[in-house]
């Protein structure tokens, strides 16, 4: 009898403690943690507003990194090489998602992988750049966000400030798809509001200050397309233009901070919260083959105060309370 007992509560308590196994959660069936990988071609101010914008945008979708998120962060500087290591790398690791911040990037990503997801961060001309089958309908693994400058809007400005300007020049990086139709758009839109444009091109930084000598003699001003080439050297662009007294315009506002004059632009932080939140609900099992691109339509006033005060242009006061209400100004 006291053998039986014995053997009763030996099995009361494997039950017991079969029990609790039972109603623990099993660690082997967590949902592990995803991976977002994020290339970047270069560093300059308005890749890196992208970047800074893109972890915030994930983090009001509910991912923070070393929380609930793995971000593994690439930085290419504009090495063509390191671009497809640097995918390779995601690839190999199994990265839930890949995010490309420039074009170039974004291109080496969809060539390494056509399973993972792969968000466009902030690239001008997604189908242009054949990395989608069309804006609205992506069509494969690829989608994301476009920063397409309001060019017409861009070059209104322009003209609003250099009322006597007789000849505009724009300067782009020739290797560069993005940057190289956003020049033939600008150069159509010249060309429908009677603006002479000469247009300059270089292959890469080492040509700039060349260049622009050149240009800041033939031109009464320069437009600069979104071209990240010319924005990692724009201290060169703005220095050789200044002595000269020829205004720069950009298209991206970060490059008014770093000498341009003014523009009407899309912000690049924004751009990157809603590539952060496109991140998020891909992650979350959204399809990136029927997510469109997303366009942001409204611009931005940004001006210089002190290249203004430089070159002895005096903005018009709409443009100052534009900047001022809905914008931002750099004194």
């Amino acid at each position: 009898m006291k053998r039986l007992y014995g053997l009763i509560a030996i099995l009361v308590v494997f039950l017991g403690f079969a029990f609790v196994q039972e109603s623990r959660p099993d660690s082997a069936t967590k949902k592990p943690v995803p991976t977002v990988g994020i290339l970047q071609l270069l560093s300059h101010p308005a890749l890196d507003a992208i970047h800074k914008g893109i972890i915030h945008g994930l983090a009001e979708e509910g991912y923070h990194v070393n929380k609930n998120v793995k971000i593994d962060f690439q930085n290419a500087q504009n090495d063509q090489s390191n671009l497809k290591t640097m995918s390779a790398r995601f690839v190999d690791e199994k990265a839930d998602a890949m995010i490309g911040i420039a074009t170039p990037s974004a291109q080496a990503l969809a060539n390494a992988s056509s399973n993972i997801p792969v968000v466009l961060g902030a690239i001008t001309d997604p189908k242009g750049a054949d990395l989608v089958h069309s804006n609205e309908h992506p069509g494969n693994n690829v989608t994301g966000v476009s920063d397409q400058a309001p060019l017409k809007s861009q070059l209104k400005l322009i003209q609003k400030i250099m009322p006597k300007m007789q000849t505009l020049g724009i300067i782009y990086t020739s290797s560069d798809d993005s940057a190289t139709a956003q020049y033939h758009q600008f150069a159509a839109l010249c060309k429908q509001e009677h603006v002479r444009l000469k247009a300059y091109t270089i292959a890469s930084t080492n040509d700039l200050n060349q260049v622009a000598q050149q240009m800041v003699s033939q031109v009464d001003a320069i437009y600069v397309p979104t071209d990240n080439t010319v924005a990692s050297a724009m201290q060169t662009l703005v220095s050789t233009a200044n002595a000269k007294k020829v205004p720069v315009f950009p298209a991206v506002d970060t490059m008014v901070k770093a000498g341009g004059l003014a523009t009407l632009s899309i912000n690049q932080y924004k751009l990157g919260v809603e590539t952060g939140k496109m991140t998020a609900a891909i992650l979350k099992g959204k399809n990136p083959a029927d997510t469109p691109i997303h366009f942001e339509r409204q611009g931005e006033m940004t001006i210089n105060l002190t290249q203004a005060k430089k070159l002895g242009i005096t903005l018009p006061d709409s443009v100052i309370q534009e900047a001022q209400k809905h914008g931002e100004v750099f004194k």
